[in-house]
């Protein structure tokens, strides 16, 4: 096998190894970016916690905020019919 000293890696089982790398760099510097937001977002939940908001009920919020108008209705019309059928409402 020859040398590899020019930092280019060769194609390898027709993939190219530079293009791969690239790519595997990429996501690594995402995946990086991700951990660092999902770090802010808790914080964020702790200072809401620590102002007397229930963290829970604001994830269901955002969940339901995700939702389009239709989905939403339909989530909360069988939401209340199963509440009912179990005596709860």
């Amino acid at each position: 096998m020859a040398d590899d000293s020019s930092g280019e890696t060769e194609n390898v089982g027709g993939i190219a190894g530079d293009q791969l790398r690239s790519y595997i760099e990429r996501i690594e510097r995402l995946e990086e970016e991700k951990a660092a937001l999902a770090a802010d977002i808790k914080e964020v939940f702790a200072e809401a916690k620590a102002n007397g908001f229930d963290v829970k009920i604001m994830r269901q919020v955002l969940k339901l905020r995700k939702m389009d108008k239709d989905d939403r209705d339909e989530v909360e019309t069988l939401l209340e019919l199963y509440k009912r059928a179990l005596g709860m409402g």
